[in-house]
């Protein structure tokens, strides 16, 4: 069984959470809705588990395990635990979006996924296109290659990476850097022609075929897109799809399963 320190209570669970918002780390408020300790809280830290608050009786394994589950993708769930049933809340930082390759899908992409409530960082060795005009969206505009930029990108669990150059003396120093990293998603432009190029590389330098299939290549999901703009929402959606872990991507229209199932519906035993 998991408690909190004596004496600890809605104030402590309360500054738990506005820490985890202020340092955006990525945790969950698990909350006590049926059964003994109605009403108990208990704030999770998703690397160093249980931060403040108490739950009841012997479930704290249990909760913590199905609550980094829900957080790998930002979910709300109703789970139930014998004669107990916790409501598990994320509380996820805001996402981060870093596109390599200024070109000009980058600059829809970067004001769409600014609206989505990403913090959009955008780079390129290029000088002439990677400028704060043509990127007023952006939270960060930065020009060099990646190894000269290392310090100033952080790529963690948040981060969302797109590359846009197809051109594998752009890509090929940005990609072992972010295989090698904990990134949320990985999606590069480019044919299929293009795409089976980048793995043949990536397979001769090495890498595991479940390390490059992280990769979404060709990027983005199928609706048709022609344009820059459409291009950048093919891309965002599949993005989002990944960021939820639900979705398949086809019309709603002639289904008859539940919209957002994953999302809302509760869930027997566990997640």
């Amino acid at each position: 069984m998991w408690r909190d320190h004596p004496g600890a209570g809605r104030a402590v669970v309360t500054e738990a959470v506005h820490q985890l918002i202020a340092e955006e780390r990525l945790g969950a408020v698990a909350t006590v809705v049926e059964g003994a300790d109605l009403g108990s809280k208990a704030v999770i830290d998703y690397d160093a588990g249980y931060v403040a608050g108490a739950l009841p009786g012997d479930i704290g394994g249990d909760v913590l395990a199905d609550a980094r589950a829900l957080m790998e993708h930002e979910q709300n769930r109703t789970l139930t635990y014998g004669e107990t049933e916790v409501f598990i809340e994320t509380v996820a930082p805001p996402p981060h979006l870093v596109v390599f390759g200024a070109v000009h899908v980058a600059q829809p992409l970067s004001t769409i996924a600014g609206q989505l409530g990403f913090h959009v960082t955008v780079s390129d060795a290029r000088a002439a296109f990677t400028t704060v005009e043509r990127f007023p969206d952006a939270d960060l505009v930065l020009v060099g290659w990646p190894d000269d930029l290392r310090d100033q990108i952080e790529l963690d669990r948040r981060t969302y990476v797109v590359l846009l150059s197809h051109d594998a003396r752009f890509e090929d120093p940005v990609l072992p850097w972010v295989l090698e990293s904990p990134v949320k998603y990985i999606g590069a432009m480019g044919s299929r022609k293009t795409s089976a190029k980048r793995l043949d590389r990536l397979t001769g330098l090495g890498y595991s075929e479940e390390q490059i299939s992280r990769i979404h290549g060709p990027i983005g999901l199928d609706i048709g897109a022609e344009q820059p703009a459409e291009t950048a929402v093919s891309i965002l959606a599949e993005m989002i799809q990944v960021r939820y872990g639900s979705g398949t991507g086809e019309s709603l229209r002639g289904t008859a399963r539940r919209i957002h199932a994953q999302r809302t519906e509760d869930a027997g035993d566990g997640a």
